[in-house]
């Protein structure tokens, strides 16, 4: 296993730059950042390179909604750059969601479609939207993440929010560059059934995000039981990435320690 540092969560006190640093010194190698569009690219994977980390996976903010026909054109011109951008800057994995969110004061919003579109009609575009993404994604080494977002964070409905709708996306797909996200957090707020999720989707699942709920702060601080979840995925052999998305309640290193107690690495 190896962890993963969401830098729009860690040392919030200083400019994302400045952030890969002291997680690299507690022992981080693989780092992540939102909305790729907005970020200093080029300053964080050379920021990487300086500490000998790796510039791990982003998302692209302004992707588009796969559910909604007026995007398609977009979605695909989207998704193009954002695979030329991690090749270029050698990223390993891009997360993918079903709509257009936006940060509007402070509030995340899901962006209305152009029309009233039923649910069926809104899965079947997106469907059919990946697949030609997947067209893309087939001519790079990217992987493609999905992770189900929960209705309960966001204000708005999306057409991917839950964990059932997300692993069948996935399993639909069938493609080897086309993963599972487990986000323990969006898991407990949208849906429960951690566990049963983890059993029944390890062969799919490539990356696990932590963060207790409904804190989003280190294992401990909220109600999820992360014991059961990692002697859960010590048993099903799970040995892939642990994202750190979480924030600190306290300070960073004894957050972290809470995490490597759980889930060690080696």
């Amino acid at each position: 296993m190896f962890y993963t540092g969401y830098l729009n969560f860690w040392f919030t006190d200083r400019p994302l730059v400045e952030r890969i640093a002291p997680l690299a010194a507690l022992g981080v190698r693989h780092f992540n950042v939102f909305a790729w569009r907005e970020a200093p690219m080029a300053d964080l994977v050379a920021e990487c390179k300086r500490h000998d980390v790796i510039f791990f996976s982003t998302f692209d903010g302004d992707m588009g909604a796969l559910a909604d026909p007026a995007d398609n054109e977009k979605t695909l011109r989207t998704w193009a750059e954002s695979l030329e951008m991690a090749e270029q800057y050698g990223i390993a994995a891009l997360y993918i969601f079903s709509n257009q969110i936006d940060v509007i004061d402070g509030r995340e919003l899901v962006r209305p479609l152009s029309g009233n579109y039923s649910q069926a009609e809104q899965y079947a575009n997106l469907l059919a939207q990946t697949e030609r993404i997947l067209r893309l994604v087939e001519q790079t080494a990217v992987e493609v993440r999905v992770e189900s977002l929960s209705r309960n964070v966001f204000i708005g409905q999306q057409t991917v929010d839950t964990p059932q709708i997300a692993v069948d996306w996935v399993r639909r797909m069938n493609h080897p560059q086309f993963r599972y996200t487990f986000d323990a957090y969006h898991q407990q707020r949208g849906a429960g059934e951690l566990l049963t999720t983890l059993e029944r989707n390890i062969d799919i699942i490539a990356g696990v995000h932590i963060g207790d709920a409904p804190t989003r702060q280190e294992p401990g601080t909220g109600e999820i039981n992360f014991a059961n979840i990692a002697s859960t995925l010590r048993r099903l052999g799970y040995d892939g990435e642990i994202g750190l998305e979480f924030s600190p309640s306290k300070d960073p290193a004894s957050a972290l320690a809470v995490v490597q107690q759980l889930f060690p690495v080696k």
